[in-house]
């Protein structure tokens, strides 16, 4: 199997069940001309992200690292009307071309981008009483995962999810002695949320467009 391959299989499932969106489109142009990485996910995950918070009946969002407002403008479709959105993003150039995508994409009534570290703004939303939220999606620095984590439950309620990107890191997961700091934070996140008993958890592996990546999802279940 090849990275080829992969993304041939990509487009053949994009094709069937993604079809061609002009607000998500632009949404990628907009952000490749910007100069902003290419490591939003892929069109399937995006829309695997909706159907999981339409699932989970969200009507509050949480979305930690919003770089070009991709994944945003995904979940924000999920939401019913008087949905709300909060997305954080650590850096202004980001923030702003999320800002542009996510008004022309139509949700911008559901979105409020929120700009800063987002282990400085997580206080401020739990001071303001924003939550609790039903559906959480950590897709940030990957160093502060396990401070996310953390965040994500006080942040939530039984019966909600939470969805984290990134934590295979194309195998390298499975290096206790990795030096890349990445990883290692991946690995403390993996392994506080398997300890956590207030959740029902697992994790898997994706191969795509991306590359060779993975998830990981819990819902929250409560206090034992």
């Amino acid at each position: 199997m090849t990275q080829t391959q992969w993304t041939a299989v990509d487009r053949y499932i994009s094709d069937l069940f993604v079809p061609s969106d002009p607000a998500l489109d632009a949404t990628l142009e907009a952000s490749a001309k910007a100069g902003l990485p290419a490591i939003q996910v892929a069109p399937n995950q995006g829309k695997l992200l909706m159907i999981l918070a339409k699932m989970q009946g969200a009507r509050r969002i949480l979305e930690i690292g919003t770089l070009g407002g991709y994944s945003t403008i995904w979940l924000a479709r999920a939401l019913p009307a008087g949905g709300r959105l909060v997305t954080l993003e650590a850096d202004p150039r980001h923030a702003d071309v999320a800002r542009a995508n996510i008004a022309r994409a139509g949700v911008a009534d559901k979105v409020e981008v929120r700009l800063g570290k987002a282990l400085d703004a997580l206080p401020r939303i739990e001071a303001e009483q924003i939550g609790p939220f039903d559906f959480t999606f950590i897709d940030a620095d990957k160093e502060s995962y396990p401070q996310y984590l953390t965040w994500a439950m006080k942040l939530s309620r039984p019966g909600s999810v939470i969805v984290a990107d990134n934590i295979v890191r194309e195998g390298q997961v499975v290096d206790a002695g990795s030096r890349d700091t990445n990883v290692q934070g991946v690995r403390r996140f993996n392994a506080k949320l398997a300890a956590e008993t207030r959740v029902v958890a697992t994790a898997f592996q994706v191969v795509g467009s991306k590359g060779y990546d993975g998830f990981a999802i819990a819902v929250v279940a409560g206090e034992d």
